[in-house]
């Protein structure tokens, strides 16, 4: 099967803001708490394997010559910003 289009996928800055956030400040306002530290480690856990599914993802793209379109947002239609109105 041969794509025709681009394959839309998160730009992955997306991946690293969020991982920021929650390492630099997520844990820092919860550290007293165990509980929700845990789950907040899992939540960065379960981020990085994303993370590292969609480089599995490109990589096998560009083995089989499938184009990739890195999206900002969700408004992002061929090749251009849908406006919100």
């Amino acid at each position: 099967m041969k794509l025709t289009e681009q394959l839309p996928l998160p730009a992955p800055v997306h991946y690293e803001l969020i991982l920021q956030l929650l390492e630099k400040q997520s844990l820092n306002a919860i550290y007293k708490n165990q509980n929700l530290r845990h789950e907040v480690n899992q939540l960065i856990i379960t981020l990085r394997k994303a993370a590292a599914q969609q480089k599995r993802i490109e990589e096998i793209c560009q083995a089989t010559s499938v184009e990739i379109d890195h999206r900002w947002s969700l408004n992002h239609i061929d090749g251009k910003i849908k406006r919100l109105e």
